[in-house]
């Protein structure tokens, strides 16, 4: 348990902090993140709050579905996601308020790296997942509707889409989007699934399974 629970904790933090990077690269975030931007264009309030009303909603759904995937991890995310996301963005701004494009693209690289070791580290603790990663899950186990990487390629489009809809419907400009909805979002909307299904298999499992066997 003190493993899954450190792997939990990991795994939020990655992501947060990976939210951030993104930010930085100015590539586009991840496409949760995309539609997050695009709520927070229409809703004037600090990103930090409004991503816990938004996870509130989806929390709903999956208490609705299958509260399997609802757990100590779950509610990390939650509370703290946003707001560790916010201040990490203002302290990476504050070291390098204007990174150079080979910087950026350092940053799109770590991005898509912690992002998806992150999210495979908390769904194999099993403690929990944060309420969006729970929306595909669902599908793919409960309602067997197809494998989970696929299923979380066609929810993160949606979420692109309704992102960038709902950032131009706030006032956003069209030289604005890349950063909204950009190369890192497309790439990370088509590989991020197959990515976590990897990290999955070839380190998270492997760091629970070696704790499993060492105590056995």
């Amino acid at each position: 348990m003190k493993r899954r629970i450190i792997m939990s904790v990991l795994g939020v933090l990655a992501g947060a902090v990976s939210v951030a990077i993104f930010k930085m690269a100015a590539f586009g975030v991840d496409p949760f993140q995309s539609f997050m931007s695009g709520i927070s264009k229409l809703v004037p309030i600090s990103f930090g709050t409004l991503y816990v009303i938004v996870n509130v909603v989806l929390l709903a759904f999956s208490l609705g579905f299958d509260r399997h995937y609802i757990g100590i991890a779950t509610f990390i995310n939650l509370f703290l996601l946003g707001y560790v996301t916010e201040y990490s963005y203002k302290l990476l701004r504050w070291l390098i308020p204007e990174p150079a494009m080979p910087l950026r693209i350092v940053f799109l690289i770590i991005g898509i790296v912690i992002i998806c070791i992150g999210s495979s580290l908390y769904i194999t603790a099993d403690l929990g997942v944060s309420t969006y990663d729970a929306v595909a899950l669902i599908m793919a186990n409960k309602w067997k509707i197809g494998q989970f990487k696929f299923i979380r390629v066609c929810t993160d489009l949606c979420c692109v889409v309704f992102g960038v809809v709902m950032f131009m419907a706030g006032g956003g400009h069209l030289r604005e989007i890349p950063a909204v909805a950009g190369m890192g979002t497309i790439i990370t909307a088509f590989f991020m699934g197959p990515l976590i299904e990897f990290f999955t298999v070839h380190i998270a499992r492997k760091i629970l399974n070696d704790n499993i066997t060492k105590k056995a």
